[in-house]
């Protein structure tokens, strides 16, 4: 296959109304999630479907917020995407300057592309109209990653091997520059409450980052080749990555223990034969919505969905040459990109959740693990809130 073609990111905006994908050849197709879902048949390639191309929307017209599709050419292939949105009480962290470019209202959103030349293009999603040209990278910027409350905080990784933090509202300036992988960065994740950032890269590296005060917290280690995409969990209690050692690793970020591993392989191989090639190598990892479900995609021609209570797939789904994968924002759909430009969908298999497992969300949301090891409650209960028991 010729290369130049890849999906290699899919993205669902926050707010679920908009669905993205690079296409390949510099594309990047930006659609009305609504529109996709009810016109696109589940588990059918939607390629052909998205091309239709709308009227571009007029930037001065009145009709700002109605869902439009999109074209946009980025100029150079495109490897990472990362949708924002603003909140008006979250202002930029640089206090010296009372004038910007850019004020971002409550409606605003925005879409991030980190392009093979090292450049990032910011979009805004409703015009499709370029913002801003973020450029400091020297290599690919392999990934991006948006802090989830609304400050406009964006994370690019790449294979010039650093991490570094741009702050959309003071008009694209660079505050931070994260030192310390050996080699190329893959991708990165911000926990839910952005207090923490995940990175992972080539050398079976992950990292955790203080967002706070931009140090690194630790490096968690368990796999035996290149670690190539992270997410957190909707309560920020677990954190999974995906490795070319056919695993995926379900951690305790709060500690650095393993509590689960989801192999692609049996027997598993050794660590010796894990950091070769070995045609499972996992390429994407995500977690849905409701804290339970895991999806993974492998180089064997399967996307799996795994639950977090077993070690092995709930549903398996054949998918050629996958790259990428992400959940809708109600977890009711799976998105996956492949080396052809296309995008495939599943629906996904769905569980009610129990009142147990929904009250132990709330309390990580707002209690690391040591604090949960601190409360006066029986063992057994410390050891459910803290994800030891399912």
């Amino acid at each position: 296959q010729k290369s130049g073609r890849e999906t290699w990111t899919v993205a669902f905006a926050p707010d679920g109304s908009y669905f993205a994908w690079s296409q390949g050849h510099r594309i990047v197709k930006l659609v009305p999630w609504s529109h996709l879902k009810h016109t696109a048949c589940l588990t059918q390639n939607v390629n052909n479907v998205a091309n239709r191309r709308l009227s571009r929307q007029n930037s001065d017209g009145q009709q700002k917020n109605v869902p439009r599709e999109h074209t946009i050419d980025c100029g150079d292939i495109v490897w990472g995407l990362a949708f924002g949105s603003s909140v008006p009480e979250k202002q930029s962290r640089c206090v010296n300057i009372e004038w910007h470019r850019f004020k971002f209202g409550q409606d605003q959103l925005l879409l991030a592309t980190g392009l093979n030349n090292g450049r990032i293009k910011i979009w805004d999603v409703y015009t499709g109209k370029l913002l801003l040209n973020l450029m400091d990278h020297t290599e690919i910027v392999r990934d991006l990653t948006f802090a989830p409350d609304g400050s406009l905080i964006l994370v690019s990784a790449s294979r010039d091997k650093t991490l570094r933090v741009w702050d959309l509202k003071d008009d694209g300036n660079m505050m931070k520059v994260l030192r310390g992988h050996p080699s190329w960065v893959y991708s990165s994740s911000f926990s839910p409450d952005s207090s923490i950032l995940c990175s992972v890269g080539a050398n079976k590296a992950v990292f955790l980052w203080d967002m706070d005060k931009y140090t690194m917290i630790r490096k968690l280690e368990g796999h035996h080749n290149d670690v190539v995409c992270c997410e957190f969990s909707p309560d920020g209690a677990l954190l999974a990555t995906a490795s070319y050692d056919t695993r995926v690793i379900v951690w305790d970020p709060h500690i650095g223990v393993v509590l689960l591993e989801l192999g692609h392989l049996f027997p598993p191989p050794t660590p010796i034969f894990a950091g070769g090639a070995n045609d499972r190598w996992v390429r994407s990892v995500s977690f849905c919505h409701d804290g339970l479900h895991i999806a993974s995609i492998c180089d064997d021609r399967m996307v799996r969905f795994w639950s977090i209570d077993e070690t092995s797939p709930q549903a398996v789904a054949p998918l050629s040459n996958g790259l990428c994968c992400a959940f809708s924002t109600d977890g009711s759909v799976l998105a996956a990109g492949t080396r052809d430009g296309s995008v495939h969908f599943w629906a996904t298999p769905r569980k009610i959740s129990s009142l147990q497992h929904l009250c132990r969300m709330s309390l990580r949301r707002v209690l690391s693990t040591q604090e949960v090891e601190k409360l006066p409650v029986p063992s057994r209960m410390v050891q459910f809130l803290s994800y030891r028991i399912i």
